[in-house]
């Protein structure tokens, strides 16, 4: 009697003694990989443009690079000791501070002002939004020499001011009003952006909620302050945080506008460090005072990250 044999197709393509081999590029692998090449460029710009020059400024640092004499010589702390005995230091973090803080407030109350009137239904609405957006995507020191020219003692903003018998300021040539026309004008170029943001989020406040507390007996200023900012807090957030690291690297508009002056009432940590490492060759004691930009920003962006749970909405 002979014994018949049988095999299944599966059967006839198995491997002796096990299971068939799984392929390595399984479709979850396919997956990843996929993610991966498209998150290699920014990859690749954040450690080549990022990370990489962040290295080498902190090495820059602890030594002394005179590029006219052509030498480079390891210095240690000294850069560091001349950070703490600069006569120039705290004057020019004064002024920084002073900057920021005047940016940060009138950027983001004239955002919002602007943003609650433009949230309406008005004739031409669209037109005005176009208007305020557009000094955002202007070259900008084609904006900053502009407001140069209008800013001059003979300029187009005195030459009204005449009209109606004011003799005004040089603004650009005076400590207070400098200072004021740089912030002024900073305003003016990224109010647009800040606009639209809050204008976005105030459009998703839900209608409903802001009736039911007038139907309650609520005013607007009530509405506005119980419920509509509550729900716009993360997008506050989200500006609060951009302006102030925005304003902590303004150069471009220090530089053609004041240059710093007059004396160095206007003199910012950005521009500071750029004068001091690329115009007086201190490219060490300049990447010193990057290091102290970069430690200010980062503790002013964790402290507000940290404190978003006290005043953010849905934040435990």
């Amino acid at each position: 009697m002979s014994q018949l044999t049988s095999t299944s197709p599966g059967r006839a393509s198995a491997r002796p003694g096990g299971p068939p081999k799984r392929p390595w590029l399984t479709y979850a692998r396919r997956d990843a990989l996929a993610g991966y090449v498209f998150i290699a460029p920014q990859l690749v710009g954040i450690v080549l443009f990022v990370l990489i020059p962040l290295g080498l400024i902190f090495y820059y640092a602890f030594h002394e690079w005179n590029v006219l004499a052509g030498t480079f010589t390891f210095v240690g702390l000294e850069n560091v000791e001349r950070l703490f005995a600069d006569p120039e230091l705290v004057p020019v973090l004064t002024a920084t501070g002073v900057f920021s803080v005047g940016l940060v407030v009138f950027n983001l109350a004239l955002a919002l002002l602007l943003a609650v009137l433009l949230n309406r239904r008005w004739r031409g609405v669209t037109a005005f939004r176009t208007i305020f957006f557009s000094p955002v995507v202007v070259s900008l020191v084609a904006w900053t020499i502009v407001w140069g020219f209008l800013l001059q003692d003979n300029g187009g903003i005195n030459g009204l001011l005449a009209l109606v018998g004011i003799d005004g300021p040089n603004w650009l040539r005076e400590g207070g009003t400098a200072m004021a026309s740089v912030v002024v004008v900073q305003v003016f170029k990224n109010v647009g952006l800040n606009m639209v943001l809050f204008l976005a989020a105030l459009q998703g406040v839900p209608r409903e909620l802001q009736e039911a507390a007038r139907v309650d007996g609520a005013g607007d200023r009530t509405v506005f302050v119980r419920i509509v900012l509550p729900l716009i807090s993360p997008t506050i957030l989200l500006t609060l945080i951009i302006t102030i690291v925005g304003s902590l690297q303004v150069y471009a508009q220090i530089a053609v506008l004041t240059q710093g002056g007059p004396g160095i009432s206007t003199t910012v940590l950005v521009y500071y460090l750029v004068q001091q490492a690329f115009e007086f060759h201190q490219f060490g004691y300049g990447s010193t005072l990057a290091i102290l930009l970069f430690l200010i920003v980062a503790v002013l962006t964790i402290a507000q990250w940290q404190l978003r749970k006290r005043w953010v909405f849905h934040e435990n």
